[in-house]
């Protein structure tokens, strides 16, 4: 990884370099035509997008029932049991959250209140181009099914050789009522104006690639989102007492989603900087999406070496 031991000043402009945004007017372009495609063809769109960008030749978009169940039935145990403990902590976690409405009477001749309605239906969208994300499903899933939400719809780029178990299992035990094999710009303008197949949503959640990510801000008024979400991007900010085996795999845990992704950590210790910089190289070698995380690391990604602990935090 990169290494910067600047004065304070010269540290934020190199921040600001690494940060700055500019939008890709082709990719807008590119998503724009994808979006006016979906609107005007529907599930013909969908069908050439498919064979175009996944290789993969459908008619039918939505996942049998009968494969969902039969993928938790035959999840690994442990896997099972990590699935069923995240659950419970996210359950627990956002039951914390549930807005109730309130009506005020104590007025003469004045009734006021609040009255906190879920949505109809909130869809999905969940990355599989490239690996599988079932936490991306019960992080987004449970906490609607907790709001009350009526119906949840998820879209999954198709896969040749099926959708991965875990992301069906994940899908069954957090209650999803439907599955789509759509992923990409399409899947989220299927989402937001409905195909044929696939029902029109009230909201679209999820993260994804530029183009799902471009997507949602262009449909955002004709349906709601849950945020714009870049490339993926950890910061941390360790002294000289941290384990530099934990920090390297930190590091690359985010790194390893998308080549646009963004790993920066901030020490007031260059010994260590140089150590976790040699760890980064070491787990970046053994690791099998390495060419998905080393042009991350080496294109977005940077240690920081302050002169105190104060800097650190500037």
């Amino acid at each position: 990884m990169k290494i910067y031991k600047e004065s304070l000043d010269a540290m934020l402009s190199i921040v600001r370099q690494y940060t700055q945004q500019t939008t890709d007017m082709e990719i807008e372009r590119r998503v724009y035509d994808i979006i006016e495609n979906v609107r005007a063809n529907g599930d013909a769109a969908l069908r050439e997008y498919s064979e175009k960008f996944d290789g993969v030749k459908l008619d039918d978009f939505k996942v049998d029932q009968s494969i969902i169940d039969a993928a938790w039935d035959n999840l690994p145990e442990d896997l099972k049991h990590a699935l069923l403990v995240a659950k419970k902590n996210i359950t627990e976690f956002h039951s914390r959250e549930i807005e109730q409405g309130f009506v005020d009477m104590d007025t003469p001749g004045i009734t006021r209140g609040q009255k906190v309605t879920p949505l109809a239906r909130v869809g999905l969208y969940v990355p599989g181009g490239t690996a599988a994300y079932p936490s991306t499903i019960m992080m987004t899933a449970l906490p609607a099914k907790i709001a009350g939400v009526k119906e949840i719809i998820m879209v999954t780029p198709p896969q040749k050789d099926g959708i991965n178990p875990a992301v069906l299992g994940a899908a069954k035990l957090a209650g999803v009522d439907a599955v789509y094999q759509v992923g990409g710009a399409q899947g989220v303008a299927a989402l937001a104006y409905g195909t044929e197949q696939i029902p029109k949503v009230d909201k679209i959640v999820g993260p994804g690639n530029i183009y799902v990510a471009t997507a949602k801000r262009q449909v955002f008024g004709q349906v709601d989102i849950d945020m714009i979400a870049g490339p993926s991007e950890i910061g941390i900010i360790a002294d000289e007492s941290a384990n530099l085996v934990h920090l390297a795999a930190d590091l690359l845990s985010q790194a390893e989603h998308d080549p646009r992704a963004r790993a920066i950590m901030v020490t007031n210790s260059e010994k260590l900087a140089n150590l976790v910089s040699d760890e980064v190289e070491r787990q970046l070698s053994q690791l099998p999406r390495e060419s998905i995380a080393r042009p991350a690391i080496e294109n977005n990604s940077y240690i920081a070496v302050m002169d105190s602990v104060e800097d650190m935090f500037t």
